[in-house]
C-alpha cells in the first residue's frame, strides 16, 4: 500500500471556485488519515490555474473548512498561479527531449476534425497532424498564429495501475490522443501542473474522487516522459443525495462551514464521512485518533455512498453526549448571543450545566442552544394551553409552592420534595402540577424532569416567574 516513494506524502489540492464541500472534504480526510497512519506528510495544494472562476474568497472558505475539521497541513497551502515559471521551465525540457511538440490548428480545423470523426462514426480525437515523426515532413507553420504545446503520448501499449480502491485499470494508449499541456498563450493545463506538482512534491499517493479516474492515464504518461517515480493512484466513488441522484445543494452539498452554523460538531463530521464509502467492522462512533489508526487505505467502498442527515444528526447527538459540559457551553454561548442573549453569563444561569442536562436530547448546538433559551428568556403572556392547565387546586398548590420557596435548599433533591409536598395537599396528580409550572417558567409544556430545570434557574428568577403568572388579571 505504501508503494516506491520511502515515505507516505498525500495531497488534497481542490479548485477555489467555490466552497468546501462535503465531498471535497471526505476526499481531504482521506488522504489526511492515510498520511497520519503512515506516519507521512499531509499538502495542501489550491489549483487557482482556472483565473476567471478562481476567487480568494473561495480559497478562504477552503482553508476556513479544513481549519474547522482539524486537517491541518503539514506543507502548504501551495498555489499553482505561483508556480508558473516552473510549468514553463518543464515544458521547455519536454520540447527539447521531443516528449512535446507544438500545433498550430486552429479551431476551425478542429471542429472540422471532430465533424468528419463523428460523420464516421469514430470517437472525436486529435488526429495527430502536427505530431513530429521520422520521415514524416510537418506543414510550414501559419504566420501570426500562436501553437499550442501538446504531449506527446505514446502509441502503442498501455497504462495500467493498481487502483487502491478499484483495483487493476487498464487503458489502452490508443484511447488517448495527444493532449494540451499548454494553451497558445503559454498558460499550462491542469493535466500537466498536477502532474509536475505531483512529482515536485514527491507525492506517493494521490487519494480522489472517481471523476478523476480518466485524466489518470494522461498523468501517468506525462510522468512516465519526465522519468519520475509514480505515486499510487486511489480513486474513491462519489457521494450521492438520499434518492441516489448527485449530490446538490437540496442533499447537502453546501459549504462544510454551513455544517458548523447548523450546528454540527466538527469530530461528528469525520466521524460521519469517514464511514461514508469506508468502514472498519461494524464501528459506527469513533474518535479521529481511532480512525487514523484504523485507516490503512483498505476497505473503502467501490460504490457510491449516500448521503443521510438523519444519520448525520444521530452521530452528531454521540459526540454531543461525549463533550465536556464546559465545552458545550463555549460553543453554545454565542448562540445564545446571536439570538438576543446579550450576555448569558449575566444572567446567573450555569450554562455548562444546562449543556449538561440538555445535551441527551438534542442532536445539534443549534437545537442545544434554542433548548436553553428557556432559561434566560421568561414567557410572556397567558397563553391558552396554561389557561386551560390553571385548574383552582393547580394555582393553590402553586402559590403553597411559591411561598416555601423562599427558603428551601435549591437543589434537586429538595424541590423535587417540595414539589411532592405540594401535589398533595391539594389531592393532584403531577401532571396537574408540572404542566402548568413548566408553562409558566418555561413557556414549554415539555422539558426534563420539573425539579431539574427547575434548579438551574435561578432562586430569584423563578419565583418571579411563577409569581407573573399566579398575578391576578
Amino acid at each position: 500500500m505504501t508503494g516506491s516513494h520511502t515515505q507516505v506524502r498525500t495531497r488534497f489540492a481542490p479548485s477555489p471556485t467555490g466552497f468546501l464541500h462535503i465531498g471535497g472534504a471526505r476526499t481531504a480526510l482521506y488522504a489526511w488519515a492515510f498520511a497520519r497512519h503512515h506516519g507521512g506528510t499531509f499538502i495542501l495544494r489550491i489549483e487557482d490555474t482556472d483565473v476567471e472562476r478562481s476567487t480568494p474568497e473561495a480559497v478562504q472558505a477552503i482553508l476556513d473548512g479544513m481549519r474547522w475539521l482539524g486537517l491541518q497541513p503539514d506543507e502548504g497551502p501551495f498555489y499553482q498561479m505561483r508556480r508558473m515559471d516552473r510549468y514553463r521551465e518543464v515544458i521547455a525540457q519536454m520540447l527539447q527531449a521531443g516528449t512535446a511538440y507544438r500545433c498550430w490548428c486552429s479551431r476551425e480545423e478542429l471542429d472540422a476534425m471532430r465533424a468528419a470523426q463523428e460523420a464516421r462514426g469514430e470517437k472525436p480525437r486529435y488526429d495527430g497532424r502536427w505530431r513530429p515523426e521520422a520521415g514524416r515532413t510537418l506543414p510550414q507553420p501559419p504566420s501570426g498564429v500562436a501553437p499550442v504545446i501538446r504531449f506527446r503520448n505514446p502509441r502503442d501499449g498501455v497504462v495500467a495501475w493498481d487502483d487502491l480502491v478499484k483495483g487493476p485499470i487498464e487503458i489502452a494508449n490508443a484511447e488517448l490522443d495527444d493532449l494540451i499541456i499548454a494553451r497558445s498563450d503559454g498558460t499550462p493545463t491542469y493535466n500537466f501542473c498536477v502532474v509536475v506538482d505531483d512529482w515536485d512534491m514527491r507525492i506517493s499517493h494521490v487519494i480522489r474522487g472517481d471523476d478523476h479516474v480518466n485524466n489518470t492515464p494522461r498523468q501517468i504518461n506525462i510522468l512516465a516522459a519526465l522519468g519520475a517515480t509514480l505515486p499510487r493512484y486511489g480513486h474513491v466513488p462519489m457521494i450521492h443525495g438520499p434518492d441516489g441522484q448527485k449530490l446538490s445543494k437540496r442533499h447537502g452539498a453546501v459549504s462544510v462551514m454551513q455544517y458548523q452554523a447548523d450546528g454540527y460538531l466538527p469530530e461528528a463530521v469525520i466521524n460521519y464521512l469517514a464511514r461514508l464509502g469506508w468502514s472498519h467492522g461494524d464501528a459506527e462512533v469513533f474518535s479521529r485518533e481511532q480512525f487514523v489508526a484504523w485507516f490503512d487505505g483498505a476497505h473503502i467502498s467501490r460504490s457510491p455512498a449516500r448521503f443521510d442527515f438523519d444519520k448525520l444528526r444521530w452521530l452528531n447527538n454521540h459526540h454531543i453526549k461525549a463533550t465536556e459540559d464546559a465545552a458545550l457551553a463555549a460553543e453554545v454561548a454565542p448562540r445564545l448571543r446571536d439570538h438576543g442573549i446579550a450576555d448569558p453569563d449575566a444572567s446567573g444561569v450555569d450554562l455548562a450545566a444546562v449543556c449538561g442536562l440538555l445535551k441527551e436530547r438534542c442532536g445539534t448546538l443549534e437545537e442545544l442552544a434554542e433548548s436553553a433559551m428557556m432559561f434566560f428568556l421568561a414567557p410572556h403572556g397567558i397563553s391558552d394551553a396554561l389557561q386551560a392547565a390553571l385548574s383552582a387546586p393547580a394555582v393553590g398548590a402553586l402559590r403553597d409552592f411559591v411561598a416555601a420557596a423562599e427558603s428551601v435548599p435549591w437543589n434537586r433533591e429538595a424541590l423535587a420534595g417540595l414539589i411532592r409536598q405540594s401535589v398533595t395537599a391539594h389531592g393532584l396528580k403531577m401532571p396537574q402540577f408540572g404542566l402548568p409550572a413548566r408553562l409558566l417558567l418555561f413557556g414549554r409544556p415539555q422539558t426534563p424532569a420539573l425539579e431539574a430545570v427547575l434548579s438551574l434557574l435561578p432562586r430569584e428568577e423563578a419565583i418571579r416567574r411563577l409569581r407573573a403568572g399566579l398575578a391576578p388579571a
